[in-house]
């Protein structure tokens, strides 16, 4: 991919120790920076997305119009484009690549949209699944800089049950004789397949089978849709970048945030900016429960969930009314 900048960061200090040498943020912007920079959205990427999965929601007439606002895509470490297991030189390449951190990528956003372009003031951090995480983060890192948040599908820490969905996924993924403790000479196939239909359990609702959802997307059977959907879905990934995210997804957790030691009530409750959270009603691993519980703890926050039975992926644009949802939620919290 070619329709990106970077962003170089040079030797760049990690929050649990150690350097991540000649480390670049990849990014894309969208619309005008406005003479007053008053425009800014940012909207960080999800697990194994890049910038390009984000724009259903940029362009112009859309919920984060480029007629009106300016919106920066950075990637997540580790998704291929940022600094990576697979783009990074040895001693951190491949399996050896550092663990990076929520707080980490947030430091490195900051660095790109104070150092680049000039901004202080952020009207609205958004972004779905990790992208949610960071959105709390930046709430948390950067109180003076946010005016709104809208994490979708995600949350402010990985509640346990998560963690026990992404050691499965892991566990499918390294099984593989072919992963080779990351040194791998050939991409371990099997296991990327194995990852994807385990996968695909967790990222739609038990609805979505119940009701053959598959079959209204031109799927014959549940093997054409794991095959036609699922195994292409993670068939070109890195493991190593897929395991990277994990680690990062796995200790998210807005209480590890410098100076709340732990404490993730704590930090939420240290939150100025306005927040509206979008959790799926269907959603397995980030359920409206746990949003229910993070927002009786920020000062300024609404709940609103998302119908349907599209379950965690109802965050990612593929149905029609959840990205209605979705987009009339975020229209409203620029209104404010």
């Amino acid at each position: 991919m070619t329709d990106h900048q970077l962003h170089h960061l040079g030797d760049f200090p990690l929050q649990r120790g150690g350097t991540l040498a000649g480390a670049h943020l990849a990014y894309r912007t969208y619309g005008e920076l406005a003479a007053d920079k008053s425009n800014v959205i940012v909207f960080p990427t999800w697990f194994a997305g890049t910038h390009e999965a984000n724009e259903w929601l940029i362009g112009e007439g859309r919920a984060l119009d480029t007629s009106r606002y300016f919106v920066i895509v950075p990637n997540l470490f580790g998704n291929g484009l940022s600094s990576s297991p697979s783009n990074t030189e040895p001693p951190h390449d491949r399996a050896r690549f550092p663990q990076v951190t929520m707080v980490d990528n947030v430091a490195a956003q900051h660095r790109l949209v104070t150092e680049q372009f000039g901004i202080e003031r952020i009207a609205l951090v958004t972004g779905v699944s990790m992208g949610a995480g960071q959105a709390y983060q930046w709430a948390v890192s950067h109180p003076e800089m946010v005016e709104r948040i809208a994490p979708i599908c995600g949350s402010s820490h990985t509640s346990p049950h998560n963690q026990v969905f992404l050691e499965g996924i892991r566990a499918a993924l390294t099984a593989d004789s072919a992963f080779a403790d990351g040194d791998y000479p050939d991409p371990p196939r099997a296991g990327l397949r194995a990852f994807a239909r385990v996968y695909a359990g967790w990222g739609l609702s038990q609805a979505f089978y119940w009701d053959r959802v598959y079959e209204q997307l031109g799927f014959a059977t549940l093997d054409d849709f794991l095959t036609g959907v699922w195994e292409p879905t993670f068939a070109d990934w890195d493991a190593n970048n897929l395991l990277a995210m994990i680690w990062t997804w796995q200790h998210a957790d807005v209480g590890r945030t410098p100076g709340f030691d732990g404490d993730t009530v704590a930090a939420l409750a240290a939150i100025r900016a306005k927040v509206l959270a979008l959790p799926s009603r269907k959603d397995l691993y980030f359920p409206p429960e746990d949003e229910e519980w993070n927002l009786r703890h920020v000062p300024d926050a609404e709940l609103r969930i998302i119908p349907g039975v599209w379950g965690h992926l109802a965050g990612g644009g593929s149905d029609p009314a959840a990205a209605a949802f979705i987009a009339t939620a975020l229209r409203d919290l620029l209104a404010r």
